[in-house]
């Protein structure tokens, strides 16, 4: 029989997880229990998607800004340090922040304007304009930043991040400096010992800043890359990816994820007999626009995959055949010849006029920015995603 639906995501309701459960048992149990509930059965090359918030907390992946502090102290010196380019969140940087600032006895704070890597604006790129200020070059002072524009809030927290920051680090016993720039060697007229905050530019940041003199650089990734006095850590990502667990505590990215995945495989195999992709995701890649915010904030989309998931999409487009090669068909004999030119495709459609538009994205990223819109962030209660029919295309019976 034809079939008349393709790609299915499906949010799949599991039991909150707590550290030490086991994960892997638990998502198969669910994944199959919602199987027999709603009338799905498995198939080869389905997938089964699990977020990175409950990987970590099955690990117990938490550290304490005690924790933290004492990595910046040790690997920063614990002086002045300078802290540039971080994303303007309470959830993401804000107690990372109240650990940096008890490392330090002074935070000069950099902030980039007209709003930081994701999105978040501290000030629109209108305002700057007319307050004739070059964003690629001039350097403002809080006081210069306040006298042209004043007290601005994040339209979706109602945040006035810069006083917030400054506040969380004078709380925490350092003194703290807030300059606006651009440029990331400005920070080196201030202290040469920087923290780059940065998450898909820190490679770049780390290069010019060591280029320029700087003494001592390290990235959020450098920070909780290893366990200190028995606290969690990624090796990869140190403090990269991290959420706000409690006003004393972040949730760190898992550490290691690969072995869930093909534990979880193994034993949908062996329960099910089906060949099935597995995958943890962190954020979708993503813009909101209407608040110009990137879903970006973890270091990466794909967290650990099963082997058949590596690569990117081969697909023709059907709009441009059916305008262009096929434009005299209609009806069946359309849909046969489209069906053919499909079954007849190379291994690679790279350069073809056929296959534009299908921008090659890592198929890790776009399932997993699926699976970050099906799980939402919130209250939904499902953070395992399954997904059937993605590799499907329109010859697929």
């Amino acid at each position: 029989m034809e079939r008349n639906v393709g790609t299915i995501s499906r949010g799949i309701r599991c039991p909150i997880i707590r550290e030490g459960d086991d994960l892997a048992k638990i998502v198969v149990d669910s994944v199959l229990t919602a199987g027999q509930t709603d009338g799905f059965e498995l198939r080869d090359r389905d997938i089964v998607c699990v977020t990175e918030s409950v990987v970590a907390r099955s690990q117990g992946n938490y550290a304490s800004v005690d924790a933290i502090a004492a990595d910046v102290k040790a690997k920063l010196g614990g002086e002045t340090i300078g802290v540039i380019f971080p994303i303007l969140s309470r959830n993401r940087f804000a107690i990372c922040l109240r650990g940096i600032a008890k490392g330090a006895k002074k935070i000069v704070l950099m902030l980039s304007y007209p709003s930081d890597e994701v999105g978040n604006e501290l000030v629109s790129i209108d305002r700057i304009d007319e307050a004739g200020v070059n964003p690629y070059s001039d350097v403002l002072t809080l006081e210069k930043y306040r006298e042209l524009f004043g007290e601005n809030r994040h339209p979706f927290t109602g945040v006035d991040y810069v006083q917030y920051y400054g506040d969380l680090i004078r709380e925490c016993g350092a003194e703290a400096e807030i300059i606006f720039a651009n440029q990331p060697k400005t920070i080196l007229n201030y202290t040469k010992n920087v923290l780059t905050c940065d998450i898909h530019t820190r490679a770049r940041t780390k290069r010019i800043l060591k280029a320029a003199g700087a003494e001592v650089v390290c990235g959020l990734d450098d920070i909780l890359n290893e366990s200190v006095d028995g606290s969690g850590f990624n090796s990869k990502y140190g403090l990269l990816g991290s959420n706000k667990a409690t006003e004393d505590s972040v949730k760190l990215f898992p550490e290691n994820g690969q072995p869930l995945v093909d534990e979880i495989q193994a034993q949908l195999k062996e329960r099910t007999g089906k060949n099935v992709e597995v995958m943890v995701y962190g954020d979708g890649a993503f813009k909101d626009p209407v608040g110009k915010i990137w879903e970006l904030a973890d270091p990466s989309v794909g967290v650990a995959w099963t082997k058949g998931l590596e690569g990117t999409p081969n697909e023709l487009k059907l709009k441009y055949l059916a305008d262009n090669d096929f434009a005299d068909l209609s009806g069946d004999a359309l849909k046969e010849a489209i069906s053919g030119r499909i079954k007849e495709k190379d291994g690679s459609l790279v350069g073809k006029m056929e296959s534009e538009g299908t921008t090659p994205r890592q198929l890790t990223d776009l399932i997993g920015s699926l699976c970050d819109l099906t799980s939402g962030s919130g209250d939904k209660g499902t953070p395992i995603v399954f997904i059937q029919g993605y590799f499907d295309n329109y010859t697929t019976e």
